[in-house]
């Protein structure tokens, strides 16, 4: 399996990180998501899930912080299309980001569940976009967490493929 991310000049664009317009943020958060091309996904898969994480986060607040999880896209795609995050225009489960945690506890669900975009604060970060193709659908609601879906991919993965998505600070 492969995907692709359209970057430019070798990073994420503006318009899904903390650079972008006012028109694309809900207060200060990025929250229009970017697309993502799939190639190769395996004919057996059932479904799709993904994550965006940030391990250059770590210094920073101490954990690996996490922008995006989806779960039970449809394997049939060829392209998760800008904003679908958002707009609602491809059906997922949508778990929490790391907003919803304790130490943050925002409880808008446009904001806590959805795609939140990168915004380093020190310097340029490299995300860790992951999408799995499983061979089944998961039963996760929305609002789960990372740990959830992790502990339902064990013997379910059929392929993943990732990519390093560089943000400028």
């Amino acid at each position: 399996m492969k995907i692709n991310v359209p970057l430019q000049a070798g990073f994420l664009p503006d318009r899904y990180t903390k650079h972008a317009d006012a028109a694309n943020k809900v207060g200060t958060y990025p929250v229009v998501s970017f697309p993502i091309e799939f190639q190769e996904v395996p004919s057996e898969a059932a479904s799709l899930a993904v994550t965006l994480l940030d391990p250059d986060s770590i210094p920073v607040c101490g954990f690996e912080y996490i922008h995006w999880v989806v779960a039970n896209l449809d394997p049939q795609l060829t392209e998760l299309p800008a904003d679908a995050s958002q707009s609602g225009a491809v059906a997922m489960t949508y778990g929490n980001n790391s907003l919803a945690g304790g130490l943050l506890h925002v409880t808008d669900q446009q904001l806590n569940r959805h795609y939140l975009g990168p915004t380093p604060p020190d310097q340029p970060h490299h995300y860790r976009l992951t999408v799995y193709a499983l061979d089944q659908k998961l039963a996760l609601p929305d609002g789960f967490w990372l740990n959830q879906l992790e502990s339902k991919l064990p013997g379910h993965v059929l392929a993943t493929a990732t990519a390093i998505l560089p943000v400028k600070n």
